[in-house]
């Protein structure tokens, strides 16, 4: 198996979300990915074309009922031996999603100051 040479944003919001999919053990097609991690068609596809690749995932055609009025979906799994390299690249790259920022961060620094030495409001 191989690494994955580029790992852009993207890359990152689409392997959160196939190891979302992994942890509820469901397979996902890549339009689904795609509403999740509002991103473009070309874009999410590439990413999954590169993961498949590099051998991080699968993909397999679904067998759609001829009934059906809509084209085959390509469902994608996150191999197993790679959800602990998955869950790693993840904790190293992206930042805590709700990350509470200091108050102090968005005020002035002589308003800062003043609340320091508790001369203002």
């Amino acid at each position: 198996m191989a690494e994955i040479k580029r790992v852009t944003q993207p890359t990152l919001d689409v392997l959160e979300v196939l190891l979302r999919a992994h942890q509820e053990d469901t397979p996902i097609h890549g339009w689904a990915i795609m509403k999740e991690v509002k991103r473009s068609g070309p874009t999410v596809y590439n990413v999954l074309d590169r993961l498949e690749d590099a051998g991080w995932i699968t993909g397999e055609w679904e067998e759609a009922p001829a009934a059906e009025n809509r084209p085959r979906r390509r469902l994608y799994q996150l191999i197993g031996a790679r959800v602990p390299e998955a869950r790693t690249l993840l904790a190293e790259r992206r930042p805590p999603t709700f990350q509470i920022k200091p108050v102090f961060e968005f005020l002035r620094l002589d308003r800062v100051r003043a609340l320091l030495i508790g001369g203002g409001r």
